[in-house]
């Protein structure tokens, strides 16, 4: 027993040195690059050489099977009717295909990223007065595979004004990395996004974070693509209306979105540490 404790120990420390000591942010932009070379022949190729690393990566469910480059393959979109969305009003469906991480309630604006690693909401959010209205409600940490679906939905009927963007770095968001790195959503390229539902005093945010290789989050009522190029304002305002399940953007690698709630809201019973969840799947409802 022993041994093999030792040999997971050794393998996640290779796995942090090998995903996070490296130039990340030029390894970043050189990948970013990489990713958009249009050749149909590298880009099978590298898809190939993508699934020695991510052995549950599963195309059948893309709406084609043929892509130009490896972006495309990363932000492919889905055959119709595969994501049914919970369409009962009380429910707050996962926004993205993920795994669930960390969640719990928001005890003081204080949330945590893995055992022991406890961050603040005015850190991440760059908005304590927005911080402050999320007391003492819910949080869950999902968690996107670089094999998974990227992109990312309305988990509610709402509003879109504004999208704050925070540069940052681009640290790896696997577990391995939650566990070693303090505050590393609070370090990372992120985005904060504010969902207005018809319910007054109700408050919803949804915190896209980047990660190491494609930094990049494209949401569709904005005209820019936030990545390490972006060089534009912080605050970008906008004018969207989404319905429950429509598409609001993606990522053009895998990454985390932390989904935040106010006191009205409560996780389901059933959500646990490690569950694979798809998107439009039930996840928080009216306490």
């Amino acid at each position: 027993m022993s041994k093999l404790i030792n040999s997971l120990t050794q393998s996640e420390r290779l796995n942090f040195l090998l995903t996070n000591r490296i130039p990340r942010r030029l390894l970043t932009k050189l990948m970013g690059r990489y990713s958009q070379i249009e050749s149909r022949l590298l880009t099978r190729l590298s898809i190939k050489v993508w699934r020695l690393f991510a052995t549950d990566l599963d195309l059948t469910e893309s709406k084609t099977q043929t892509f130009n480059s490896l972006q495309a393959c990363f932000t492919r979109e889905l055959k119709e009717g595969l994501r049914p969305v919970e369409c009962a009003d009380d429910i707050v469906t996962s926004p993205c295909d993920a795994i669930v991480g960390a969640f719990g309630t928001i005890e003081q604006g204080v949330v945590y990223q893995a055992k022991g690693f406890p961050y603040n909401l005015e850190e991440l959010m760059h908005d304590s007065e927005l911080a402050q209205r999320l007391y003492n409600g819910c949080y869950v940490t999902l968690r996107l595979k670089s094999s998974m679906y990227h992109r990312f939905h309305a988990p509610v009927d709402c509003d879109v004004s504004e999208v704050n963007y925070i540069s940052g770095d681009t640290w790896n968001v696997n577990p391995i990395a939650l566990k070693r790195i303090e505050k590393l959503y609070c370090k990372n390229e992120r985005a904060v996004v504010e969902l207005k539902t018809r319910r007054a005093g109700h408050h919803l945010v949804l915190v896209p974070v980047a990660a190491i290789l494609v930094a990049s989050m494209k949401f569709n009522c904005l005209d820019e693509t936030l990545d390490l190029k972006y060089s534009g304002a912080n605050q970008l305002t906008c004018s969207a209306t989404y319905k429950k399940g429509e598409e609001m953007g993606y990522f053009q690698h895998g990454s985390t979105i932390i989904l935040l709630a106010s006191s009205q809201y409560q996780l389901c019973e059933f959500i646990k540490t490690g569950q694979r969840i798809n998107m439009g799947q039930a996840l928080l409802q009216l306490a």
